[in-house]
């Protein structure tokens, strides 16, 4: 699982967005977390656009682990996509 990519799009004042972070910390993982409302124009239209590749309804957190993607805190779904 180490080898595996994630990549998390959060926004910096989301509960649910906290949560996710804090469990991917706690399991040790490493990960690449773009805070979608810290950015401004093209960046943030590429980064929208990157979700609505994975998640069309654009909720956060949107979490990407490997192929696997894992829409909001759900721990048992995180735990599964990272093979726990």
């Amino acid at each position: 699982m180490s080898n595996t990519a994630i990549k998390f799009w959060g926004l910096s004042t989301c509960i649910h967005c906290k949560k996710a972070k804090q469990y991917l910390d706690d399991c040790g993982v490493s990960y690449d977390l773009t805070y979608v409302d810290k950015l401004e124009g093209d960046a943030r239209r590429q980064a929208v656009d990157e979700i609505r590749k994975h998640n069309a309804a654009l909720s956060f957190p949107t979490i990407l682990i490997g192929d696997t993607v894992v829409v909001g805190y759900n721990e048992e779904d995180l735990k599964k996509a990272l093979g726990r």
